[in-house]
């Protein structure tokens, strides 16, 4: 079975500059997302869509493949992801005639994102028969539908018609997209359905840590002082054996 692992890195971004580069305890968020991918025990292949040198050299030093660089026409703010898969498995396919089984998306703004999430999301995938699998995260009880508020001529009211349920242990569990951080689709879903959900879609529930989606420079600092904890935790723990 082939599991293609794409790395969607323009070179554009607004929030951090030159984002997909970044440094982030010592390395880019593409190492980083790179480091996931190449221990993963699933996927058999790994390529990287960018529109930009700079990214696309340091994806081969990080032995990732760049076999086509992206069009600037699918390397704006707007350009949605299945555009950029549908052109990459395009290409791959006319020049290559190569058509993976699964396609498993690999944002590098989720650089907590490790090698088993992207394994057990493969996983799911096959032995559910589900069409997707999204890796999503746990919304906080103050954030969920019943405590959520909206402004309508300077007054607030709740968001949703459904009773105000104040008590934590009484709320119900939502989830949010994380990112996300990994979403494995089965390739002929992305045709059939013109989208990366199908009509079964399963989810991986990610902890709040691991989920944290890289966008403003605050969310680096707090994935830099994530990472330096878990880091000191590891050794710690080799520390006691």
């Amino acid at each position: 079975m082939d599991v293609l692992g794409v790395v969607p890195a323009r070179g554009g971004s607004k929030g951090i500059p030159r984002k997909n580069l970044a440094v982030l305890a010592g390395q880019s968020l593409l190492a980083w997302t790179a480091d996931a991918a190449h221990a993963s025990n699933r996927l058999t292949r790994v390529i990287v869509s960018t529109d930009d040198a700079e990214i696309a050299q340091a994806a081969h030093i990080l032995n990732l493949e760049v076999p086509f660089m992206r069009p600037s026409a699918l390397a704006a703010d707007d350009t949605p992801i299945l555009a950029v898969l549908e052109d990459l498995l395009s290409r791959l396919a006319a020049a290559e005639h190569y058509v993976p089984d699964i396609v498993v998306l690999l944002q590098p703004t989720s650089p907590l994102r490790r090698a088993h999430h992207i394994d057990r999301a493969v996983d799911l995938l096959c032995d559910s028969g589900a069409d997707t699998v999204v890796s999503v995260v746990r919304v906080p009880h103050n954030f969920s539908p019943s405590s959520v508020l909206q402004e309508i001529k300077g007054r607030v009211v709740p968001w949703s018609d459904a009773p105000t349920v104040t008590r934590r242990q009484d709320k119900s569990t939502w989830y949010a997209r994380n990112g996300p951080a990994v979403v494995a689709v089965r390739a002929p879903v992305l045709k059939q359905y013109k989208s990366l959900y199908g009509r079964d879609t399963r989810s991986l529930e990610m902890t709040r840590a691991e989920s944290i989606d890289i966008d403003e420079p605050w969310d680096l600092e707090l994935a830099t002082w994530l990472i330096e904890r878990r880091q000191m935790s590891t050794r710690d723990t080799e520390d006691g054996k």
